[in-house]
């Protein structure tokens, strides 16, 4: 049950920006699979989906590189940064084949949208997952009516939770409201 401590009147709302992962879907076996073939690709050992949960969260590459077994703070040699790369391409073509194969939006998404209709500035969807599979299961699940924009994790330079893609998502919301 939600409960409403102070109510935000939509009318003071400039924009809304949802994450897509754990937030409006739920894509974790989706990720999973595509990691596990990416490492059986490379004769890795494949890993736990719950384990694969918790790398989770911070774009593609960096997904991919703990899935490998670096750390975040990992120093990289050339062949190290090479194979990582690799890897990561052939992740991303096995996940732009599979990404909705079990992916889906969590139960009352689409009603919780409904209930918060009419934010004058609208929403929009910003995601660590790059913009055209981020897109594209908007799409596919039915929510893309929903949103203005969907951004992803290579839309700007940097990713979150950086404040810089929130500050283009407002940028670009103004310049569309500014034109109107």
């Amino acid at each position: 049950m939600i409960r409403i401590n102070k109510e935000i009147p939509k009318d003071k709302l400039r924009l809304l920006i949802f994450d897509l992962d754990g937030t409006l879907v739920d894509s974790r076996k989706d990720l999973a699979n595509s990691i596990n073939a990416m490492l059986g690709n490379y004769q890795r050992a494949q890993l736990a989906d719950d384990i694969i949960a918790t790398f989770i969260g911070d774009g593609a590459p960096t997904l991919v590189r703990r899935s490998l077994g670096f750390t975040d703070d990992h120093d990289l040699g050339a062949k190290e940064e090479e194979f990582i790369e690799d890897a990561l391409v052939f992740f991303l073509e096995y996940y732009r084949e599979h990404k909705l194969d079990f992916t889906y939006a969590y139960e009352g998404v689409k009603e919780a949208l409904n209930m918060i209709a009419g934010t004058p500035g609208g929403y929009a969807v910003l995601s660590n997952k790059p913009v055209n599979p981020s897109r594209a299961i908007v799409n596919a699940l039915g929510l893309g009516g929903y949103f203005k924009s969907v951004y992803g994790g290579n839309s700007f330079e940097t990713k979150k939770p950086d404040p810089l893609a929130s500050i283009h998502c407002f940028a670009n919301m103004e310049s569309r409201q500014s034109k109107r």
